[in-house]
């Protein structure tokens, strides 16, 4: 159990400390021990405050934030999750509402906008004070998803003609403004960006020398107007703690932190994971706080649809009723071929679109993906007849079945293969998002195509061998 001994909180039995935070402060506040709660929480971190609350009931929530040191209160709460947020913006007084929404910084209020509703947004946006109603208007401008959007208007910049010792007093002035010092950007005067140096270079800098002399001028930007996937990626790539973000005219406009960059990487993850299990997406972490109508619904639109590509297979077993009926043991294979093309073709979409999302496809190209998903298929189809044929051939006691299976096998994982690998890269040219061709929709197609290859390569053999339907 923990405890609290002085300012120390104590861990035992692999409890993390914002779980047992949260007993202990639901216990005291039941209890109203409000100065117990103060105490509990004074030497706790901002993000484990944040998730302690966030696990009270909804009546304890606003107590619980309300006991928070004001400077305190502002970081935990911009660690809250959308809903805490939304919630405490109602149970606050409307005064404690705008101190917070002030205090926030420009991308996390952003987001918090986006997240409530229009009447209340246009409230608090009459109500901040001009420079920050400003930002803010701007930020929401943008397009969502993009760098603008992500982006927050709090950074240093520095210019050229700025001694290292003039720069360091800038930094330290606008230290606790900013989002990040430890990286530095220089602009002329009409804020065009011209170059950058990491607050290291700057410290390490000889007081005289001028910022021109020791800024790196290769400065690796995205625009506003940038995917914020793309962002990600470029932050991935380079290993930047920030990227700056620049307008049309190449003015510094912003920068994208790798702390937001973080939430974008698990936000896109979770919608690809959803798309993956033909889930409809909602906000990213709410599903488990959804009502159950909300789930159905958002589980029964593509379940719909993947229920109607299905009656494609059933009309195919129809259609080819007569050669079932003469031979019944052909029936006992079905199964078999279609969830052996699903897995086939599952496996083959997910390394593809895993390798769209980190762009390692690139070097190898699309038309050669294929392929090598193609020769994979038929190999993969290769090594399991050995196994499938001679329990085919044994149990149809004759050449019809065995062979039947042995062909439609490796027709099957060929098609598969080559479907798993083609249908999210068509997606990927046409813009659209390429999880959607995910297991459950490879699976559906070559279940169609799967049981009309088997059931067509039997007639042609009952037919070749002299047995006509």
């Amino acid at each position: 159990m923990g405890s609290i001994s002085g300012s120390t909180i104590v861990l035992g039995g692999g409890l993390q400390v914002a779980e047992v935070v949260a007993r202990q402060l639901e216990a005291l506040l039941k209890a109203s021990n409000y100065g117990g709660v103060k105490l509990l929480l004074e030497p706790v971190q901002p993000v484990d405050c944040a998730e302690a609350i966030g696990t009270l009931p909804r009546t304890l929530q606003a107590l619980a934030f309300r006991l928070l040191p004001k400077d305190k209160a502002i970081e935990v709460y911009e660690y809250l999750d959308g809903d805490v947020q939304q919630s405490l913006v109602e149970r606050l007084r409307s005064g404690e509402v705008l101190e917070l929404v002030e205090e926030m910084s420009p991308d996390d209020r952003v987001r918090l906008f986006d997240e409530l509703p229009a009447k209340v947004v246009r409230r608090l946006l009459v109500e901040l004070s001009p420079a920050e109603r400003r930002v803010t208007a701007q930020l929401l401008g943008y397009e969502a998803e993009t760098a603008g959007r992500l982006m927050t208007t709090e950074f240093i910049d520095l210019k050229e003609f700025h001694s290292a010792a003039q720069a360091l007093d800038i930094v330290r002035r606008r230290a606790r403004d900013t989002e990040t010092v430890y990286s530095l950007y220089v602009t002329d005067a009409s804020r065009h960006l011209t170059g950058i140096l990491s607050l290291r270079d700057l410290v390490m800098a000889d007081p005289e020398d001028r910022i021109g002399d020791v800024m790196t001028r290769e400065v690796v930007n995205v625009t506003t107007a940038t995917d914020q996937e793309e962002v990600a990626r470029v932050i991935q790539r380079y290993d930047f703690l920030a990227v700056p973000v620049v307008d049309r005219e190449e003015r510094l406009v912003g920068i994208v932190t790798v702390d937001d960059v973080i939430d974008v990487i698990q936000q896109e993850a979770t919608r690809d994971l959803y798309a993956a299990g033909a889930v409809q997406a909602g906000d990213e972490d709410d599903y488990f706080r959804s009502n159950l109508f909300t789930v159905a619904r958002r589980r029964v639109v593509w379940l719909s649809v993947l229920v109607v590509a299905n009656g494609f297979t059933s009309e195919v077993i129809a259609l080819h009723g007569e050669v079932l009926s003469q031979v019944v043991v052909l029936a006992a294979f079905i199964p078999l071929l279609i969830g052996t093309g699903g897995n086939v073709g599952a496996q083959s979409s997910t390394v593809v679109i895993r390798g769209l999302s980190t762009q390692r496809i690139q070097a190898l190209g699309p038309w050669r993906t294929i392929v090598r998903e193609a020769v994979a298929g038929a190999l993969l189809g290769l090594l399991m007849l050995v196994v499938v044929v001679p329990w085919a051939w044994w149990r149809g006691e004759g050449p019809l079945v065995g062979l039947s299976v042995g062909i439609s096998l490796l027709a099957i994982t060929t098609l598969a293969a080559t479907a798993g690998a083609a249908l999210p890269l068509l997606f990927d040219r046409l813009k659209l998002d390429p999880a959607l061709m995910s297991a459950p929709f490879i699976t559906t197609a070559t279940d169609v195509a799967g049981v009309f290859i088997y059931l067509q390569t039997a007639t042609w053999l009952l037919n070749w061998l002299g047995m006509p339907l």
